[in-house]
This record gives structure tokens, C-alpha cells and sequence, in this order.
């Protein structure tokens, strides 16, 4: 499965050991630096989503959910269904990787032509600031998009903890994808059909010195033509402690038609115009490979925006 490439950088684990000074195509200019808000009395929604299983359907947590999706963008779930010992046995093998040598981590590292592997996303340019971080990309979901030379051997592990975690992810895209489907207005299985047998990326970051975090992606934005928000994911470095994360990436299947659902434009008998294009599957991937460390702008989402003229 072609997604493609990413040029060779640094280290970045062996340059916080070696350097105290970060360089300085790690350092963005402080124009391009969002304000990063401190106002405690704002909570991130919390999803329980034992309300949502089981043929609950909660209309409370369903609107929790509604509300999170649209005016959010993300949220978190408790009581998701996956096992800790399947989230701890996930992190401290992700940890044992990120702790092995550097040409052990080599092993699995990534090739000109594709994104998976060890190393950086999405690098394209040379003089292209990057991100402060190293990253472990792997295609979990379906078994046929696996491709074995990017999964680490060490711990010996890995592999089956890998694949039970991301079956535990497949479980609970499922929960939620039902859930807003009813939430927009859809048959519970609308969502589901389209993003059955779909891909699923996991990708584990180290970043030098709980509760699942949902973020609404691009696709589900264009989905429900702009009812869900899409966000951007910003991370802020902590300077004293290393940070690992584990992030799932769930695509619509490979036959799948990006772009706003007609039972969305045509919901309670009224005709909606579309506010963004529709693209194939293959398109989509092609979009997704001129992405760049830029931010939000360059989104899918943002590509697929149709303007509108204001009128006269």
C-alpha cells in the first residue's frame, strides 16, 4: 500500500542525549507559535461510553457526544472496553523499543518510498522545520496492508501486542462510529459500512525531556459536511520529562467516496449544498502524501473546502 515517503533526518532521541541545545530546525519562530491557553475552569469533554454499548443508547451521553463532536472536535472516553492489561502491556513494550539502541531501532527504519516504519512523517523538504520527536508508524488494520519489516522484533512481544491493541481500537471505532451516525441523523450502520475493512495506522511517538483522547479527523468533518469539527493536534514539549504517546489512525475502507453524505445533505427533507468536494479513496491518499508538518491549513479538510461567494 503505497502512502509515500519521507526524507531521512536526525535522530532525535540521540541528539537530546548528546546536545543540550535543541537545533535550530527544531525551533519554530515564535510568529508561527499558537498562545497556549491556561484557563483551568475549561474541561475537555468526557465520553462514558458503557452508556453507549450494550443497547444503552443513553440520549444523555449521546448528546455529550454530539455536543464534543460538533463544537469540540474531541474528546475523551472512559470505560471504553479495552482491557488494561492490553493498554499496559502496549505501552511498555512501545517503551522497551524506544529504549533499545539506536541501530537495533534502525532495523526497522524507514524506506525512501514509505512513511511506515522508524523515523519522522511526512518530511519533504530539507530546509523544512521539524517536529522534536522520534516516531514508530506501523499499518495494523487489515491483516493485508502488514507489511513485517517495520515491526520490531524486540521485545519479542511487540507483534502480538500490537495486533491485540489495535483489534481493541477496531471495537471501539465501531462504538463510535454507530453512536454518531445516530447523532447525525443516519442509520447506526451508515458510518460503519463506510469505514469497514478500513486502514488502520498506529503510530507511537518519543518525545525527549488514562483516559483515550478521541479527535475527530478530517474525514468525518467532510462526512457530516462540517457538523463535526476537526481539529488540530498540538502537543506542547515539556522540557524536564520524555513522553511517549500511541496514536490509532482510522481511514474510511479503500472503496469508499470521501466527501459529504447525501443523507446528510438530504437530512429532514432539506436540500443542503455541499461545503466540500467529493474524492475516491486513491485520491485521498495522494492528498494525504503532500501533507507537511504546516499545520491545519493544509488538511484534507482544507483542500476539499468548496468557497462560497457571499452575496451581493
Amino acid at each position: 500500500m503505497e502512502l509515500g515517503g519521507s526524507l531521512a533526518v536526525p535522530n532525535v532521541q540521540e541528539l537530546a542525549w548528546s546536545s543540550k541545545d535543541v537545533p535550530a530546525r527544531y525551533v519554530r519562530p515564535e510568529l508561527e507559535l499558537d498562545r497556549v491557553s491556561k484557563d483551568e475552569s475549561v474541561r475537555v469533554p468526557v465520553i462514558d461510553m458503557s452508556k453507549l454499548v450494550g443497547g444503552c443508547d443513553d440520549e444523555d451521553e449521546l448528546a455529550k457526544l454530539h455536543s464534543a463532536s460538533r463544537d469540540w472536535g474531541f474528546f475523551q472516553v472512559i470505560n471504553h472496553g479495552v482491557p488494561d492489561k492490553v493498554i499496559l502491556k502496549m505501552k511498555a513494550d512501545i517503551q522497551e523499543f524506544f529504549s533499545r539502541p539506536l541501530q537495533e531501532k534502525m532495523e526497522c527504519a524507514q524506506l525512501p518510498s514509505d512513511i511506515q516504519g522508524y523515523g519522522q512523517a511526512f518530511v519533504v523538504s530539507v530546509e523544512q522545520k521539524l517536529d522534536w520527536g522520534d516516531m514508530l508508524y506501523i499499518l495494523a488494520q487489515p491483516q493485508d496492508v502488514r507489511n513485517m519489516r517495520f515491526w520490531p522484533r524486540v521485545p519479542s512481544s511487540f507483534r502480538a501486542t500490537l495486533i491485540q491493541y489495535s483489534i481493541e481500537l477496531e471495537k471501539l471505532k465501531g462504538i463510535l462510529l454507530s453512536s454518531m451516525a445516530r447523532n447525525l441523523g443516519l442509520e447506526p450502520e451508515k458510518l460503519l459500512t463506510l469505514f469497514e475493512e478500513g486502514v488502520q495506522g498506529v503510530r507511537m511517538n518519543y518525545y525527549p525531556p488514562c483516559a483515550f483522547i478521541v479527535n475527530v479527523g478530517d474525514v468525518i468533518e467532510i462526512m457530516s459536511n462540517g457538523e463535526y469539527k476537526s481539529i488540530e493536534h498540538r502537543v506542547v514539549v515539556n522540557p524536564e520529562k520524555e513522553r511517549l504517546s500511541i496514536a490509532a489512525f482510522h481511514n474510511s475502507n479503500r472503496n469508499a467516496v470521501i466527501g459529504p453524505l447525501p443523507d446528510i445533505l438530504s437530512k429532514e427533507q432539506k436540500k443542503r449544498a455541499p461545503n466540500y468536494k467529493s474524492i475516491s479513496y486513491q485520491e485521498f491518499l495522494k492528498l494525504g502524501q503532500k501533507a507537511t508538518l504546516e499545520g491545519k491549513e493544509k488538511g484534507l479538510a482544507h483542500h476539499l473546502k468548496i468557497e462560497t461567494e457571499a452575496a451581493q
